[in-house]
């Protein structure tokens, strides 16, 4: 782990993390074990980027520009080389410089960008979470109908829909998009902005 506090370890992955978000994550290859254990030793985040080239096993991966810190809240190692982590989603970050380190682990200089501002609630504000209120009820339901107690829902108690910057990353990790689109919307500087074009979508798709 570097010593240097603006240094961060990256884990590049095929997925987009938003703050508040829940990542469960399978960690196998031994950079990533080894990465995770000084993490969870030293109580650190590590960061998630959006592979833009390269995949997330073998050389290091080409990052986005923009990602999110991953806390991490519950592990287990169900087998021997195998570590079962659950994240939660931190504040955003961008890369300022990156290093390959000889693994083929990235670490990146970083500058954190402001928690999103929530403004008074709006009329999109409550469609938006009224709307998500139902979704992830649905979600929940049908999870613990087909898993029972085995079942771990994928929102994070307890549910914030007072809070517009929440309830847009919310719909923001569940809309059927692609992951450019998903990182476009990571990278916004405020909830509202995120809010409104989410609000638009629900609408054009007649789920509002």
């Amino acid at each position: 782990m570097p010593a240097d506090p603006r240094w961060i370890p990256l884990f590049p992955l095929n997925t987009v993390l938003f703050p508040g978000g829940v990542l469960p994550l399978r960690v196998f290859e031994t950079r990533y074990i080894d990465m995770v254990r000084e993490c969870m030793r030293r109580e650190l985040p590590f960061g998630v980027v959006r592979i833009l080239a390269g995949s997330e096993v073998g050389q290091a991966a080409e990052p986005d520009a923009v990602g999110c810190l991953a806390r991490i809240v519950e592990w287990d190692m169900p087998e021997l080389g195998v570590l079962m982590l659950r994240t939660l989603g931190g504040q955003r970050f961008r890369i300022l410089e990156k290093r390959v380190l000889k693994d083929q682990r990235l670490e990146a200089r970083v500058e954190m960008i402001e928690d999103d501002v929530t403004e008074l609630v709006s009329q999109s504000h409550v469609a938006c979470a009224s709307a998500l209120k139902t979704v992830i009820a649905e979600i929940n339901q049908k999870g613990r109908a087909g898993h029972g107690d085995a079942f771990i829902s994928p929102f994070d108690e307890p549910l914030r829909l007072d809070d517009a910057g929440w309830v847009a990353n919310r719909w923001c990790e569940i809309l059927p998009v692609s992951l450019q689109a998903k990182q476009k919307l990571l990278e916004l500087e405020d909830a509202q902005s995120r809010l409104a074009i989410v609000h638009q979508y629900l609408q054009q798709h007649k789920i509002l």
